[in-house]
């Protein structure tokens, strides 16, 4: 039977002649018919059966049990895999191997013939060995299925990934030639009961020190995310043989940016890195210290920097070892050419050449360049494009497992030698320390650490010995830890309570609906799929608790970040310092999963003066389009703005950015006297004459009005009034009522 280069004929499909030739992943078939799968130029025979794998023909001579013309035989896997039986008819042809088809890599997964054999551990080394050796020359599709004999054991492994040097057409099925520099990956289920040892071993390059990495014996706690991206980002491609990298037709990464807020471990992550690497010790700079006053002195630092790492490629190519430098604040060196105006131009000198020796024309293959900042913002873009600081992983805020590794690495220590008490819960640490980052997580062990040592301490004798097995750190002194160590990104719990320092009281049904529609907003955030910021307007008189309700609302979400943005903090700066600082807390918000941003007293923070009316264009604008920016994908935002100005915020349009507007009204007498009952300051036969009083007063009013009759005439009244062992007088009342009306 003759083949065309791409002419196919039909062949019986019979069974394999021997048992013991299933294991070959060959075809068999007659003398004649094997002139027809010839690979011209070569000594190689290929079939294409049935459009789905490439398999090797080989001939079968024992008399009797060989394959007849016209018939083709397949192993069992073989026909499972071409859905065909013993007896039918398949689609068979000659297939001309393209250029570059030798595999660079290949995926293996590895399980048992027999299901439930005993548990058997796989040296990778010695396998890929055997695989390569008798294999060789055959060509392997993804998704193919083979079996094979290995240490008195049957096994079937199949093509996950077939990964080859030359292009393959996208819509053809991944394939390749092994060849005796194939590498071969192996893989195996747990429930497979194959345990497969020296994986890293088969690699001829060997990067790290240690086989297996254990991040909390490395002191890095809920990063298990970020370090599994940087090791298949950064490092996957360095495991592997040089020449591996080359058949793929890639380059190693170069270069990678950590960043993030402050104290999150970015520095650390980096260290650790450094640690783990086999080769030279890694060049730590910190960004400022690069910096000269000496003309040309700055870029020969640089330079300098790279110097071993470009003798070593000279000297030693692909055999150089890796050189690592570590950049701290590298945002002090690398700001965006043209931001600076110093004249000297050094800025962009520095950013110049560190492009040219990461990236230039003789660019180095040896080097990893590791850049950490808080302010990503402030880098050059040409830095952080493919092919230099590539990687950019965030090292964010940890979540609640997160923060448990984190105090569990901090408190090892003391939990192996008995000083952390019994009543400690560290699952409960996690859980209340919301927006806490990795240092100051480690500030609160070491407050609560002083607040246990500070027990055994006297002041009256501080030469006194102190007996250390009396040493507990008790959950107390976390608790306590915990009103010490305040964190950045954290809800301003202070300034929430000072917004209601009377409570938040029951005062009449429109103030309790519109908690409860806030409340309902603060639901829909939490379960929101991403989509822009939930905004509410809380409008009313001066007075009237729209503050107190906003900062309620903010209490009762129990949302990680929860920030106020007031004109009292704001006194005196300018509108372009106002705008930063507003900016700033938004940006801050977005690295929480869930905030509450509370914008109080908009017109104030406008800066509105109705005579003109005059306001800030500048900060309405900053405004406006941050209650309109989408947030990152996965960070839920509710914003609540306050104002007593609405008619001023609708004749400018502001009104329109928020979705939700709720009227906070002044009270009316039947909520007064809820109000006047909870305070019971009033005898029980006043109560009525001070609530018709009090009708159509705000309730911040209100309390002034009680805070100023309580005092009475004297001034000292006060606390027997709010002890209830007397009651408000009436005349009191009414007078403190007749001075405010007239102010």
């Amino acid at each position: 039977m003759d083949f065309g280069s791409s002419a196919s004929a039909n062949m019986i499909v019979t069974n394999t002649p021997a048992a013991d030739l299933a294991l070959t992943n060959l075809a068999y078939c007659s003398h004649a018919d094997l002139h027809g799968f010839a690979v011209p130029g070569t000594e190689l025979y290929l079939a294409s059966v049935a459009d789905s794998f490439v398999l090797s023909p080989s001939l079968r001579y024992t008399g009797h049990e060989s394959i007849r013309n016209g018939h083709i035989a397949l192993n069992g896997i073989q026909r499972r895999y071409a859905r065909v039986s013993a007896g039918d008819t398949i689609s068979v042809s000659r297939f001309i191997p393209p250029d570059n088809f030798d595999l660079a890599m290949l995926t293996l997964e590895l399980e048992f013939v027999k299901k439930g054999t005993k548990n058997e551990q796989v040296d990778a080394v010695l396998l890929a060995n055997q695989l390569r050796k008798r294999f060789i020359n055959q060509v392997m599709t993804t998704g193919q299925r083979v079996s094979f004999e290995h240490h008195g054991n049957n096994y079937i492994f199949t093509v996950n990934q077939a990964a080859v040097g030359g292009q393959q057409n996208s819509n053809s099925p991944q394939r390749g030639m092994i060849s005796s520099d194939t590498y071969i990956v192996f893989e195996a289920p747990y429930a497979s009961g194959i345990k497969i040892v020296n994986q890293r071993e088969a690699a001829s390059s060997n990067i790290f020190k240690q086989k297996e990495f254990n991040l909390e014996s490395l002191g890095i706690g809920g990063l298990s995310a970020e370090f599994a991206d940087i090791f298949r980002r950064a490092f996957a491609s360095r495991v592997f043989p040089a020449h591996v990298i080359s058949k793929l037709g890639i380059k190693r990464v170069k270069g990678m940016l950590l960043y993030g807020p402050p104290g999150t471990g970015k520095t650390l992550m980096a260290r650790q890195i450094g640690k783990m690497l086999n080769g030279r010790e890694p060049k730590i700079v910190n960004g400022p210290e690069v910096l000269s006053k000496y003309v040309g002195e700055t870029e020969k630092n640089v330079r300098d920097l790279f110097a071993d790492a470009e003798n070593d490629q000279k000297t030693r190519g692909d055999e150089s070892d890796l050189h690592v430098i570590i950049f701290d604040e590298i945002d002090a060196i690398c700001k965006s050419r043209g931001s600076t105006r110093d004249g000297t131009g050094v800025h962009d000198s520095i950013v110049n050449q560190l492009l040219t020796k990461i990236d230039g024309v003789e660019s180095l293959n040896n080097v990893l360049l590791i850049g950490m900042t808080n302010r990503k913002d402030l880098l050059d873009e040409a830095l952080l494009r493919p092919g230099r600081l590539e990687v950019q992983v965030e090292i964010s805020l940890p979540d609640e497992n997160g923060r448990l590794q984190i105090l569990q690495i901090h408190t090892n220590k003391m939990k192996e030698n008995s000083f952390l008490a019994p009543d400690v819960n560290l699952q409960e640490l996690a859980a209340r320390t919301k927006n806490f980052s990795g240092a100051e997580l480690e500030g609160v062990v070491k407050s609560a650490v002083s607040f246990a040592l500070n027990r055994q301490l006297s002041l009256d004798d501080l030469t006194k010995p102190v007996d250390e097995e009396s040493i507990k750190v008790s959950m107390d002194d976390f608790l306590h830890a915990l009103h010490e160590i305040i964190p950045a990104f954290g809800a301003s719990t202070d300034d929430l309570e000072r917004c209601r320092l009377n409570g938040f009281v029951e005062c009449g049904d429109q103030n309790k609906e519109n908690f409860q529609k806030a409340m309902l907003l603060v639901e829909q955030v939490k379960v929101s799929k991403g989509s822009p910021p939930f905004t509410c307007l809380l409008e009313g008189p001066s007075g009237s608790g729209k503050s107190a309700l906003a900062a309620t609302v903010g209490i009762d979400s129990d949302f990680p970040y929860v920030k106020i943005v007031s004109a009292e903090a704001m006194i005196g700066l300018h509108e372009s310092t106002k705008c930063a600082q507003i900016v700033k807390v938004f940006e801050d918000a977005y690295k929480s999963p869930l905030s509450i941003i509370i914008l109080d007293e908009i017109e104030r923070l406008l800066e509105y003066v109705p005579i003109g009316p005059r306001f800030s264009h500048i900060i309405s604008q900053t405004l406006l389009v941050l209650l309109k920016r989408l947030p990152p994908k996965g960070k839920n935002l509710l914003v609540i703005g306050t104002t007593s100005e609405v008619g001023f915020l609708y004749s400018v349009g502001f009104c329109y950015a928020f979705s939700v507007a709720y009227h906070v009204p002044t009270l009316k007498t039947d909520d007064a006297k809820k109000v006047l009952q909870q305070l019971n300051v009033f005898a029980d036969e006043d109560m009525d004459a001070a609530a018709e009083a009090l009708n159509d007063v705000p309730i911040k009013k209100l309390y002034m009005l009680i805070e100023m009759a309580a005092k009475g005439k004297s001034g000292g009244a006060s606390e027997a009034i709010y002890s209830g062992k007397e009651k408000i007088r009436m005349s009191h009342f009414y007078d403190c009522l007749k001075d405010a009306v007239r102010y």
